[in-house]
């Protein structure tokens, strides 16, 4: 029922540096859904390493913009050094419950397995859509339970995932 097929580098066929890949701690691919395009503004809720917000830029290209939000400072020091060089990417220190962007000032906002962990997911929610410009989009790849689990299924799952405790379901 579950596998590793899904989880962290193994969601990803694009090429990126080793150490990037390393330190995604994902559970999907929100860029598999976020149909980004040349010129856009994209926001990545709890950019941790860096992985989504590089890997953005080639798709938003040389116009475009990746912005990062994490609120440890270890990794987005560790985001900086795994974009080193990258054009047009920027990381900020913030909570993802509270995004420090103007109203309606990026084109998508994505998101890997990040929202499960707040214990505001309304208030993040509410924040990712007042940051979109009008008809824009989420891309999000997140951890949920299935309310018809189990007790037995469901705790083998969060002890295969580790952070599924208060997902949404």
């Amino acid at each position: 029922m579950f596998g590793e097929a899904c989880f962290g580098a193994a969601a990803y066929v694009e090429n990126a540096p080793e150490g990037t890949l390393r330190a995604s701690l994902a559970c999907g691919n929100p860029l598999a859904v976020a149909e980004l395009r040349s010129g856009e503004t994209v926001l990545d809720l709890g950019s941790g390493g860096g992985l989504d917000v590089r890997l953005s830029t080639r798709r938003v290209g040389p116009t475009g913009r990746a912005i990062g939000l994490d609120a440890s400072p270890e990794m987005l020091e560790l985001a900086r050094a795994n974009t080193a060089g990258v054009p047009s990417v920027e990381f900020l220190a913030g909570h993802i419950e509270d995004i420090q962007l103007l109203d309606a000032t990026v084109d998508v906002v994505i998101s890997n397995c990040v929202i499960n962990l707040s214990t505001d997911k309304p208030r993040v929610l509410a924040e990712a859509l007042r940051v979109r410009r009008p008809g824009s989009r989420l891309g999000i790849s997140d951890v949920v339970a299935d309310d018809d689990l189990d007790p037995v299924a469901r705790h083998e799952a969060e002890l295969l995932v580790g952070c599924s405790v208060g997902t949404l379901t």
